[in-house]
């Protein structure tokens, strides 16, 4: 089976734009609220962590 150009090329952008949507996919939901100690003046350079939240370490993390 062999495809034509134009098709091969119309296939190619159907794939780009499934991919671009899938990739601005995210987390549903309004952003997380700043703690309370963020608010009232404290050190804001160190992040806090939210109540409930579980640090997942990322494969990337060392890079940042």
């Amino acid at each position: 089976m062999q495809m034509s150009l134009p098709h091969f090329i119309r296939l190619t952008v159907v794939f780009a734009v499934i991919g671009l949507a899938v990739a601005g996919c995210g987390r549903k939901g309004d952003l997380d609220p700043p703690s309370a100690n963020a608010t009232k003046g404290g050190d804001v350079s160190k992040p806090t962590k939210q109540p409930g939240s579980v640090d997942k370490p990322f494969i990337l993390d060392p890079l940042l």
